[in-house]
């Protein structure tokens, strides 16, 4: 069997003196979805951006097919297949959807395959095409989730890592997002999945890490969690 497609080792990573991760180690497999779990605060969106070259970590290793990405800027990344739908959508909201989408497929690798891209974003997201020429900034929170998801794969990822999908957004929703993590999934992409939605992104998970204060706490698999009395505890209320 071949490694993970993607691993961390010992990651450590600082703001100023604050320590925001403390000796991170996880793996990932070609053709699975984990979910990184835990509370606001605990360093998960952190990890994201210490993976994907926004932050530099004091130590440790980042591992893609083999390859130490650590460090590497964003811009390499998203050429060796690491797409990052962020926090927030982060869209441009005075460009059109389609033009955010067409700055999606800057990525070389991307280049070639744009139109049939372009063809099955627009036929996963009918409300999109639409809306193809109306600015971004105009789109429902719930429709500037779909086109940041949208202009992440005109990059043709092979890793998408999901920053926080649900924040912010109305219950049918989050369940419509999810949704399209799983079928995302099921077409073969691998997915990182950051959430504090714990109930959600466990049930679709194969496997899961419960962060905490900057450090790994629990993994298993995303059923095991679910049913685990500290989680059922501390993050379903149960």
């Amino acid at each position: 069997m071949n490694g993970p497609l993607l691993q961390v080792e010992d990651l450590d990573l600082y703001y100023g003196d604050a320590q925001a991760l403390a000796g991170v180690s996880l793996d990932i497999a070609a053709g699975e979805i984990v979910a990184i779990v835990g509370a606001n605060g605990a360093g998960k969106s952190s990890l994201i951006r210490a993976i994907h070259g926004i932050e530099k970590p004091a130590r440790g290793k980042v591992r893609f097919d083999g390859i130490d990405i650590a460090g590497w800027p964003s811009h390499r990344l998203c050429e060796a297949g690491i797409g990052h739908v962020a926090e927030g959508r982060q869209v441009f909201p005075n460009l059109t959807v389609l033009e955010n989408l067409e700055m999606g497929a800057a990525p070389k690798r991307a280049r070639a395959a744009e139109k049939a891209t372009l063809d099955r974003v627009f036929a996963m997201f009918p409300r999109l095409a639409e809306r193809a020429k109306q600015a971004a900034g105009t789109l429902s929170g719930g429709e500037q989730q779909m086109l940041a998801i949208g202009r992440c794969l005109m990059g043709q990822p092979r890793l998408i890592m999901f920053d926080e999908p649900s924040l912010g957004l109305a219950p049918t929703i989050v369940q419509e997002v999810f949704r399209i993590v799983r079928r995302l999934n099921e077409e073969g992409l691998t997915i990182l999945l950051v959430e504090q939605n714990v109930m959600a992104s466990l049930k679709i998970a194969h496997r899961g890490y419960v962060l905490e204060n900057g450090r790994i706490e629990l993994s298993g698999r995303g059923s095991e969690l679910l049913t685990n009395d500290r989680v059922r505890q501390a993050y379903l209320g149960l």
